[in-house]
């Protein structure tokens, strides 16, 4: 894939603290509508199946549908799932963090607090709810692990994660979005044997804990890969790149990786026996070649270009996509196309600058942090 041109520039105001504002991405002709239920789509990687989407922007941006205000302070994107939109922010004086639930026409549904949310450095939210049949779940920045009925909003049951497993927090707060696995909800309270736990997803009981992985949390959002017809999940922590079977909890792979102040926020991509983690701050990322049991991983290449810090990446065929941190030389901020197998840049640009990228329709939108949202044309080889 190629990064030829932005299409389309278009300066909006996102959830982020303020509000969320929902646009018109279609084209003209009915297109049914896709569901979004968890941090970066349905499969965690940042893609969505929709299709007949607008292929050119208009000149002042596509048409705001509706918008809502006073949802608080915070980091978390939107969930959409049978026909609800839930986000969650830091609201009140007493800086509680709480659940929105809307209709898709932005007429408001329920709102619930889910416990206290982080008061510290970048105080606020920073969990996109999870929606899994009818009941949704947040993770606080305290490590408060939550499940309600997802269309009324009443509490099913709530674990302090840290307390239980004797956790231990992280600068920034506990920055995570669980992940449903059949029938248990993984996530990383970074305890004693327990850096990764599941937990029963219908009443919070305690399934499984990592037994001999005892590192903190690294910001980073688990996510399920494939390797030989097994289905391993797949995480960042305080220093390594891990697989870990989702059955049991056990430990199948270690993989050395230290981000800068210990953030690795962004999860792995993998693809054909090879596992990519990157990290920003200049650190970069390494490519693992996985043997053919999974049980070890060797340093097939290393890269500082794509240093990409929490925006997120994109495989499409053989390539990753993303924005890089500080980067090499000219490429500082720059948006950076990358060959999984050999780690070669074949695309840079600066386009909106650092930010995050989601992938729709054969085009990748990609939100600065200035704000801004390029409107990119991609190809898939």
């Amino acid at each position: 894939m190629q990064w030829p041109r932005v299409i389309g520039n278009y300066a909006m105001a996102l959830a982020f603290g303020f509000g969320v504002s929902i646009i018109g991405a279609c084209l003209c002709s009915p297109v049914e509508a896709v569901d979004w239920p968890q941090f970066r789509g349905a499969n965690r990687d940042g893609k969505s199946t929709e299709t007949g989407l607008l292929k050119k922007w208009p000149k002042d941006g596509p048409t705001e549908l509706w918008s809502v205000e006073g949802l608080g302070i915070g980091f978390s994107s939107a969930a959409i799932a049978d026909g609800y939109v839930y986000t969650t922010g830091m609201v009140g004086q007493d800086k509680q963090g709480i659940v929105f639930a809307y209709d898709l026409d932005g007429n408001p549904k329920w709102k619930e607090s889910y416990g206290p949310e982080w008061k510290g450095s970048h105080k606020g939210a920073r969990t996109t709810p999870t929606i899994d049949g009818d009941r949704l779940y947040v993770f606080s920045g305290y490590g408060n692990l939550v499940c309600f009925d997802a269309k009324t909003g009443k509490k099913k049951w709530e674990i302090d994660t840290l307390q239980k497993f004797d956790g231990k927090n992280i600068q920034w707060g506990v920055s995570e979005s669980v992940l449903i696995f059949d029938n248990k909800v993984i996530c990383t309270p970074g305890g004693k044997d327990a850096t990764v736990v599941a937990l029963d997803k219908m009443n919070g009981q305690t399934v499984w804990t990592s037994k001999g992985l005892s590192e903190t949390s690294a910001y980073c959002c688990p996510v399920v890969i494939t390797r030989g017809g097994k289905r391993l999940i797949a995480t960042m922590v305080q220093e390594s790149i891990v697989l870990i079977e989702p059955e049991t909890g056990k430990l199948i792979s270690r993989m050395p990786h230290v981000g800068k102040h210990f953030i690795s926020a962004v999860s792995p991509i993998y693809k054909d026996g090879l596992i990519y983690g990157t990290t920003g701050y200049g650190v970069g990322g390494q490519a693992y070649e996985l043997s053919g049991d999974t049980t070890t991983g060797t340093v097939k290449w290393a890269d500082k270009n794509l240093d990409c810090h929490h925006g997120g990446l994109i495989l499409l065929g053989g390539d990753v996509h993303g924005s890089n941190h500080t980067g090499q030389g000219s490429n500082k901020g720059s948006w950076i196309c990358l060959e999984l197998a050999t780690g070669k840049v074949k695309y840079s640009d600066k386009l909106i600058g650092k930010g995050s990228v989601i992938f729709a329709d054969g085009m990748l939108y990609c939100y600065g942090e200035n704000g801004k949202v390029g409107f990119v044309k991609g190809r898939v080889k």
